[in-house]
């Protein structure tokens, strides 16, 4: 017999968290360990339970899904997150796959998806519902067709890249990526000097441009 996946859920809204609770057990291969009611209770609860998947609401008060998924997957990278929204938006979805989750489910369909999408996440693959997956494919071509010859970016590079869009430093960057500054500073001086530009503004102008990092 193989082994139940240990789940947690992190949501503001405590009828939610009952619902989801009581749709995972109706499942019977797993079994929700923890609850939490803001991102750092889902940080905290990591740390404490180290459940195989967290069920992971991106709107929550206080420390955000987004942030807390970030921090879970640096501090705790063996349990995966599953994002969890009302929000049917590509930048969500985008913005939580750079925090490093595995996967991407809406809450309306969610009774039907959840168990697919814990299952993958559990065995090391992805989930995206169909749609919102539709469109990140369409987004990935564009940018596969609109990047400019002779510019090849490493995984890291766009990792870099697209924290620089969101506003980060060379700190937090760093931080966030568990790299030294110089290394982050050596990644945005490659980066300029691939796409040509002197400055963070021309920087994130151009990677738009391309196609390189998805515009707001």
């Amino acid at each position: 017999m193989s082994a139940r996946i240990r789940v947690a859920i992190a949501d503001d809204h405590t009828l939610v968290r009952e619902g989801i609770r009581a749709c995972l057990t109706s499942l019977g291969d797993m079994d929700v360990v923890g609850e939490a009611a803001d991102g750092r209770g889902a940080v905290d609860l990591v740390a404490r339970l180290a459940p195989d998947v967290i069920l992971m609401d991106v709107s929550m008060p206080g420390m955000n899904g987004i942030d807390a998924t970030a921090e879970i997957r640096r501090s705790h990278p063996a349990t995966r997150v599953i994002g969890l929204s009302v929000h049917d938006n590509q930048e969500y979805v985008t913005r939580l796959l750079r925090a490093g989750a595995s996967g991407y489910v809406l809450k309306r369909t969610a009774t039907s998806e959840l168990g697919t999408a814990i299952r993958a996440a559990h065995a090391g693959e992805a989930f995206l519902y169909p749609s919102i997956a539709r469109r990140v494919i369409d987004d990935y071509l564009k940018r596969l067709d609109d990047a400019p010859t002779g510019v090849t970016l490493t995984a890291r590079e766009r990792e870099v890249l697209g924290h620089i869009a969101d506003g980060l430093t060379n700190r937090a960057i760093a931080d966030r990526l568990t790299l030294s500054v110089k290394t982050v500073e050596n990644h945005r001086a490659n980066l300029m000097a691939k796409l040509d530009v002197h400055d963070r503004e021309q920087l994130v102008h151009a990677a738009e441009e391309h196609g390189l990092i998805a515009r707001p």
